[in-house]
């Protein structure tokens, strides 16, 4: 019999927001500009990881002579200056965490990114408050696929991690949840297809799937 589930935490790009097409997009845009080509390899290296280590893939696999920390820039600069307009929540996102929210099971936010664009994303859509805590890059010495982030997830949230579901989108973050414990669910999309989250415990196509909204146990106002 699988464990009740005490708490939920959310990984953010890719997951809660669809800020992974917009990645996409600007990474096509720099490179090109650059005399390069981004390709949806360089992107299924670089989902989920920490922007060191995306730098790292971006630079590699893009064969250019500059810096990682200059292309990374480059993009960055392009993806912030239009993130508060052509990024949206992901389907779903509010239903869940209402469902959460009548059920009183705690959630937290686990991500890759740093921590002011994650509290600037998740302020610019009015649900900061739904949430515990946010752990960001800056919290952790190692990124995902290393389970460190989600082992201080569960800590801080005072939960054996067995009864903890996380929600993700990415391979990294996958192999980090399972590494700490965690029942995973992920959540696949156009840059991060299914098969790449074949290790997830649950897949369900979208954030209010029946499946994950049974898993969290029956609304209490139903």
């Amino acid at each position: 019999m699988l464990p009740a589930i005490d708490a939920v935490v959310f990984d953010l790009d890719g997951l809660m927001f669809d800020t992974e097409a917009l990645f996409y997009r600007v990474s096509c845009e720099m490179l090109e500009a650059r005399g390069s080509r981004f390709t949806p390899e360089m992107m299924a290296a670089m989902i989920g990881r920490r922007s060191v280590e995306a730098g790292h893939v971006l630079k590699t696999m893009s064969g250019l002579d500059a810096p990682a920390e200059v292309l990374l820039a480059d993009v960055r600069e392009r993806f912030l200056a239009v993130v508060d307009t052509d990024v949206s929540p992901s389907p779903g996102l509010l239903v869940l965490l209402d469902h959460l929210k009548s059920r009183n099971i705690p959630a937290a936010v686990a991500t890759s990114s740093r921590r002011v664009y994650a509290e600037r994303l998740l302020n610019g859509h009015a649900i900061r408050d739904r949430f515990a805590f946010v752990l960001a890059s800056e919290d952790v010495v190692n990124g995902k696929p290393d389970p460190e982030i989600y082992r201080k997830a569960s800590d801080r949230l005072g939960k054996d991690p067995k009864s903890v579901l996380v929600l993700e989108d990415s391979r990294a973050g996958v192999e980090a949840a399972r590494a700490a414990g965690a029942f995973v669910v992920g959540v696949p999309h156009e840059h991060s297809p299914a098969e790449g989250l074949h290790r997830a415990d649950l897949i369900v196509p979208r954030l209010d799937d029946p499946a994950l909204l049974a898993r969290l146990g029956r609304s209490e106002a139903a």
